[in-house]
């Protein structure tokens, strides 16, 4: 690493150790021609220096000297007494000394070239801390001369066998710190064996689509309705398998289990279970990386920071050696990222700010030859540019069998744990947040105090219920525990909830989850005293130490800070009659008027119902809940003080149904719906219900459905026990104004019949937001026998070239479709490098020669991945199978392999051309149909 530029010079003619000894330098990762010029500075541009000296590394950052006296500070211009024979004497002493250490390092270093060189023990690394500086120098100067002799292939070998010192070094310390796991507890000894309770999570590869600025809420319950069959699952130890990969973007929203992945996934490889051939991993908190914004230093200096038993390594070579950086928790940086503008780097030495460095890692200015892994909750993944992320996966909880494994994991007795399964399972919402593992655990922890203990009281059926007794368990477990106290202090406790409460309203107004002290301080909350509160809720609100740097403050998971925070609106109305939902400055109202119970709910549903990504339908869900009695009642025994409202549960019933009967958006629809069920009200759903029980869904035939009715359709349908696998239109009401009405069920379904139902260009226009939308799943759309005609098709094709269409089968036989259709649609599939089309099904319709033309340059495109076409009953003559049949024979690699030309006129021409093309050895064909008009017998052609 120390030659540089230097390096050309054919025969240097000395090699000084002038420094080597003296100081401890920051390893150096070496990744190309550039990086070998960091340790000459300006002096690379020498042609051709003379010799390899170290004397360079003066200028090198160095930590400040403090001297004893400003007297010391002086040079000393004092004479040596030494005599020139006592001189002799002490070099020839120190003569004996280096030849003794270089000749015991060089027999060290010739037992690790030997083939049957056993690995370092990790009692030989502790053993040799002491020798590591010293180590190092002699090791440069034997790789020097290595290199000089032409020995190049030892070189590597010595390399590689010297880190592997290192590398176990640091996996013994990150597999002592990332062998327990705490489930939302923060304090000291009451953590887990990861590998002991670690259920698999259900991670899927590919890019789902532009950044969902939906609720996570939201994409949960889309999430829950996904057949596991439609995408790619990947395991978590697999993310790097494909070599040309060198970053992974890892989305999932709050609590998923991205960060226990990338425990789990460190901890495999300390313990030699997957990915040996990583020679180093660093991970990385961007919670932690925020405490060092102000400081500027470069990557090495980082890594050393967090790694300091990676000091004494020098070097590390990143092609010879493959090293893995992972980022946890985008969503939690506050670094401003700024990647068009920030200062190129590519120096591994050279200082900068924190944001500078990472910006420069992620773009592969530093450090390119190291793969990269970085987590993120989705609303902050599109921080990094696209161009800069390899592969994106999706982390996407537990699949229902993994809620069932974690539930017989976490419960011993399993007897109860069958209890609580069942019981889970009996009210979906309950079961559909289940995907997230935090609430999998506060679901156990409540349930088996309440199932096991046969606790008095109505057993969780909401959130609201399932989340107050949860925070009422927490906080009589911590009374009791330290105060030896079989009741909280309701003073001490109403006080430390309201702060909290405070904190966690205003942080999820500005979208944070990780805080720090400057926040709380906002909150009125004294740093000082936050043990106060954190022991109030030992399990809620964490407090969690930095490696090196401070404290970092959290919830649990951004559902209990939402409860929290509804906590602290509806506390603030009943003890202050103040409405935290309106902004003060124009809400003065409050003070001059007395405001009832169901003016505050009322407010805060039009306040969510404003939210274009919908941040307040969970805190909505938990207010509404507890504005019930029953729920009030669990708050008064902890809380006496709270009283209550005089309150009319109808009245807010009633104004919920005329916002749902205004026909919102669907997911605004379909969280109303739910706030309906926390406030115990089931009467839309089970007037559908009613419907649909009596003859299916057929009997929605002719039945004209109120607005809310529609509303509460699809509420049911997309809160049904069965999956969602097939949509069929026919089934309720073959009709445009039916498909719209249903559109988030066929956004949910796997497959799409809307086969002869009447669909027109409005339809085309909602199918294709269906196509381009990340939160679809539609994989096949069976469009056969509507009136589409081009312009239709021309709104459909603007879905199908969005990158993020997902859908593999588009049938649109006899829709009237002519050759400018066909335009379009090759116009789309061509732009859209990302198409999942495999099957096309234009049977029936009218393209022209023109139109089979544009198809058969499609054909040609190496990067089309139809497999199957179908034109049969095109009126294709042999000028138009002329054109396919050369298409196929131009692109060898082309992914077709059935080709339905039945019932066209190709002519005898036609019919020869397609007769040889059976014949061609290169052709990719499996089965050819073509039997004409006039020839009756449908015979298929299976290609040999």
């Amino acid at each position: 690493m120390m030659e540089g530029k230097r390096s050309d010079s054919p025969e240097p003619s000395c090699v000084s150790m002038k420094s080597d000894g003296s100081m401890e330098r920051p390893p150096v990762f070496r990744d190309s021609p550039a990086d070998q010029r960091m340790m000459e500075g300006k002096r690379s541009d020498s042609p051709e220096p003379s010799c390899v000296s170290m004397k360079s590394d003066r200028s090198m950052e160095r930590p400040p000297v403090f001297r004893d006296s400003p007297a010391d500070q002086r040079p000393q211009k004092k004479k040596s007494n030494i005599s020139r024979n006592q001189l002799e004497s002490i070099f020839k002493e120190l003569e004996h000394k280096v030849i003794s250490v270089i000749q015991k390092e060089l027999k060290r270093f010739k037992e690790l070239l030997s083939p049957d060189s056993p690995a370092c023990s990790e009692r030989e690394v502790e053993d040799e801390e002491d020798q590591s500086s010293v180590r190092e120098g002699v090791l440069k100067i034997t790789l020097h001369f290595l290199k000089n002799m032409n020995h190049t292939d030892l070189v590597h070998t010595l390399r590689n066998k010297h880190v592997s010192v290192y590398r176990q070094n640091l996996k013994s310390n990150l597999r002592e710190k990332f062998k327990r796991v705490n489930e939302g507890i923060s304090q000291h000894g009451s953590s887990a064996l990861l590998n002991e309770i670690y259920t698999e999570l259900y991670i899927t590869e590919g890019w789902s689509g532009d950044i969902n600025k939906e609720h996570e809420v939201r994409q949960i319950e889309t999430a829950s309705r996904r057949p596991a069959t439609q995408e790619t699952s990947i395991k978590c130890k697999d993310l790097f398998k494909d070599t040309s990969i060198r970053s992974v973007l890892t989305k999932g929203v709050a609590g998923i289990g991205k960060t226990v992945s990338v425990q789990k996934f460190i901890l495999d490889w300390t313990e030699r279970e997957a990915n040996q051939d990583v020679t180093f991993m660093f991970p990385l908190l961007f919670r932690e990386l925020n405490l060092m914004k102000e400081r500027n230093l470069s990557l090495m200096n980082l890594l050393h920071h967090f790694f300091p038993e990676m000091k004494e390594l020098q070097f590390i070579d990143c092609d010879m050696n493959k090293v893995l950086l992972i980022f946890d928790g985008l969503d939690e940086c506050r670094l401003p990222l700024n990647f068009q503008n920030n200062e190129r780097l590519c120096d591994v030495m050279e200082s900068a700010s924190v944001d500078v460095l990472l910006t420069n890692l992620i773009k592969g200015n530093l450090l390119p030859s190291a793969l990269l892994w970085i987590t993120s909750r989705p609303g902050a993944a599109n921080q990094i540019p696209p161009e800069c992320v390899g592969q994106v996966t999706e982390v996407r909880g537990f699949s229902d069998p993994q809620k069932e494994e974690y539930f017989r994991k976490r419960i011993s007795d399993q007897s109860l744990a069958n209890k609580i399964i069942t019981h889970m399972k009996s009210s979906r919402s309950l079961y559909i947040m289940c995907h997230i593992p935090v609430f999998c655990w506060i679901s156990a922890t409540v349930l088996k105090r309440m199932l096991g203990e046969a606790e008095s009281g109505e057993i969780p059926k909401t959130l609201t219920q399932m989340f107050t007794h949860f925070l009422i368990f927490q906080i009589k477990q911590k009374d009791q525990k330290y105060h030896q106290k079989c009741e909280p202090d309701p003073q001490q406790t109403r006080e430390s909830i309201l702060a909290l409460g405070k904190l966690a309203f205003q942080q999820l107004e500005k979208g944070n989850l990780i805080f720090y002290e400057e926040d709380l301080r906002e909150c009125d909350i004294d740093v000082r005293e936050v043990s106060v509160y954190s022991g109030v809720c030992t399990q809620i609100f964490r407090e969690e130490f930095g490696l090196h740097l401070g404290k970092v403050f959290s919830f649990v998971h951004l559902s209990v800070q939402e409860f929290l925070a509804a906590l602290y609106a509806f506390l603030c109305f009943i003890f202050r009659n103040i409405n935290v939902l309106v902004d003060q400055r124009t809400g003065l109202f409050n003070f001059l008027t007395k405001s009832n119970m169901s003016d505050f709910l009322r407010s805060a549903v039009d306040k969510a119902l404003q939210s274009e990504n919908g941040h307040l339908d969970l805190f909505l869900r938990f207010l509404l809940g507890l504005s019930l009695e029953s729920n009030q009642t669990l708050l008064r025994d902890l809380l006496p003080q709270t009283g209550s409202s005089s309150h009319s549960k109808q009245e807010t019933v009633k104004y919920i149904k005329e916002k749902i009967r205004e026909n919102p958006s669907p997911e605004k629809s379909i969280n109303l719906f739910h706030c309906l069920n926390e406030l115990n009200d089931h009467s839309l759903v089970q007037e559908v219900q009613r419907y649909l029980n009596r003859g299916g869904s057929s009997r929605l035939r002719g039945v004209r459905l109120s607005p809310a009715q529609w509303s509460a359709l699809v509420f049911v349908l997309l809160n049904s026990e069965q999956e969602l696998d097939v949509f069929d239109l026919s089934k309720y009401n073959p009709s445009e104004e039916c498909l719209l009405k249903l559109l988030p069920v066929v956004k949910a379904s796997r497959k799409a019949d809307l086969c002869g139902c009447k669909l027109r260009e409005e339809s085309c226009r909602v199918l294709s937001s269906v196509l381009s939308s990340n939160s679809s799943r539609l994989r096949e759309l069976n469009l056969r026998d509507n009136k589409l005609q081009d312009s239709g098709v021309k709104l459909l094709s603007a879905g199908l070239e969005n990158p993020h269409c997902t859908l593999e089968t588009l049938r649109l036989s006899g829709c009237r479709i002519t050759g400018e259709g066909c335009a379009a649609l090759v116009s789309a599939l061509r732009s859209n490098p990302s198409s999942h089309l495999r099957e096309l099904d234009l049977n029936y319709n009218n393209p022209g020669e023109s139109g089979v033309k544009l198809l058969s340059d499609l054909l040609k495109d190496p990067h089309c991945t139809l497999e199957t076409l179908q034109l049969s009953g095109c009126s294709i003559t042999g000028e138009g199978c002329a054109a396919l049949v050369s298409a196929l024979r131009s692109n060898p690699s082309s992914h077709l392999r059935e080709l339905d030309l039945n019932y066209n006129n190709p002519g005898e021409s036609g019919v020869k051309l397609l007769s040889d093309l059976l014949k061609d050895p290169h052709c990719t064909l499996e089965t050819l149909h073509f039997n004409t008009l006039k020839d009756s017998d449908d015979s298929d052609v299976e290609v040999p």
